[in-house]
């Protein structure tokens, strides 16, 4: 029952601080409900130096939430489906050389940049993290979070070529992020003398292609299942199904499910769509998956401002964690411009849409989910704490600006 109630009080958080943007400040929703739950929980915690109690009993009911198992056992497999079934596979296709390179060669390049930029900065604030912390750190923060990036996006008037890759490869880069994250965590509890590079590789193809293929057989089940009849409620329930039991499965089988529901969505988005739906069908699978996406964003933007209740600060971390901002920002160019010449289709790209590219890669919260999954030891708190000094940072500060950038330089 006292699940119920945090949740029954999420949601009403979220509704009143949706219907006031709606009503007064009109800003891009991920934006205004985290910016909202930063200033709920900066309230929780000025009342909590007056009354010590209070502050506790918030931090007790939030700790009722596993975040990261919420978030990446839960919301992750619903928000992905929904965010893949709008993107088409022809514009896919034309972008796939980009979009793949970012998502993987991209996503290795910035877990290196940044874990060793992390190594050496600590030092400087007497904090001394072994360099595969610092490397995990590097993977958990460096996939753009899709989440995020469509959720605000939405607003911003980018040509569709840009929006292609800015999505597509987040979608995927998120998949691809969540398998390095495991790969170096598995060397960080069992050493590198018992994980070699035959294991690492044997693991990241478990994983990723593990994934990618579940999807393709989950897509094309649903697919087959959504042909076979015409009744919406049916099929909405079925799409519903791919995503749970789809989700469940792969972690059974200890595959990537965010890769599959990536792939999963794209089918169902595109072949399903066109080939196994009536209009009407088409129409109410497309509400609803719309209406679950935006409460479930309102949830989970909602909770990650109210999480810096339960975050341990330092103000030696806040410091690092804006430093390490913006040698994120760094690493993110590096990640874009290093595979676009190796590919040669920097020209094609173009550099202004690179740094559209660059500022518009949120980070959200699967990075703090990640983060949170971490097994306990002396380094994980500054890891944490970071990490939600650099979602709140990506996501109040380059959110707020991504869509006057685009307007300056027009790519």
């Amino acid at each position: 029952m006292e699940l119920f109630i945090l949740f029954s009080s999420l949601i009403t958080l979220a509704a009143f601080f949706s219907y006031l943007n709606v009503k007064f400040f009109r800003l891009p929703s991920g934006i205004s409900l985290m910016l909202m739950g930063v200033i709920a929980a900066l309230g929780v915690i000025t009342v909590g130096y007056f009354s010590t109690g209070f502050t506790e009993i918030i931090r007790e009911k939030l700790l009722l939430i596993d975040f990261s198992e919420f978030l990446l056992g839960i919301l992750l497999s619903f928000l992905l489906f929904a965010g893949s079934l709008h993107v088409s596979i022809p514009d896919l296709r034309e972008s796939s050389k980009s979009i793949i390179s970012f998502a993987t060669l991209g996503t290795l390049i910035s877990t290196v940049a940044v874990g060793l930029a992390l190594f050496y900065i600590l030092p400087v604030f007497n904090q001394n993290v072994p360099l595969i912390y610092c490397l995990l750190f590097g993977a958990l923060i460096s996939p753009t979070d899709p989440i995020a990036v469509m959720g605000i996006l939405k607003k911003a008037n980018l040509s569709k070529k840009i929006e292609t890759n800015i999505v597509g490869e987040s979608l995927f880069n998120d998949g691809i992020g969540v398998v390095i994250f495991a790969t170096l965590l598995k060397i960080a509890v069992v050493g590198t003398e018992n994980f070699g590079i035959a294991d690492i590789g044997m693991l990241f193809l478990h994983e990723a292609v593990g994934g990618i293929l579940a999807g393709l057989v989950i897509g094309y089940v649903g697919y087959r299942l959504m042909k076979s009849i015409d009744h919406f409620q049916t099929e909405i329930l079925i799409s519903l199904a791919m995503v749970m039991g789809g989700y469940s499965l792969c972690h059974y089988l200890h595959v990537s499910g965010p890769l599959a529901m990536v792939v999963a969505g794209i089918m169902t988005g595109n072949r399903g769509k066109e080939l196994a739906m009536s209009d009407i069908t088409r129409d109410y699978l497309g509400k609803f998956w719309e209406v679950t996406d935006e409460v479930l964003n309102a949830i989970l933007f909602m909770l990650i401002g109210l999480e810096i209740v339960v975050v341990v600060f330092e103000m030696n971390y806040l410091v690092i964690g804006i430093i390490m901002a913006l040698v994120i920002i760094i690493a993110r160019f590096l990640s874009l411009y290093f595979p676009s010449l190796l590919f040669r289709f920097k020209k094609s790209l173009g550099t202004k849409s690179m740094l559209v590219m660059t500022w518009g890669g949120l980070r959200g919260g699967i990075s703090i989910a990640l983060a949170l999954s971490l097994p306990q030891s002396p380094y994980k708190n500054i890891i944490v704490s970071i990490t939600f000094v650099i979602v709140i940072f990506s996501i109040l500060i380059q959110g707020f600006t991504v869509e006057k950038l685009i307007k300056k330089i027009k790519p």
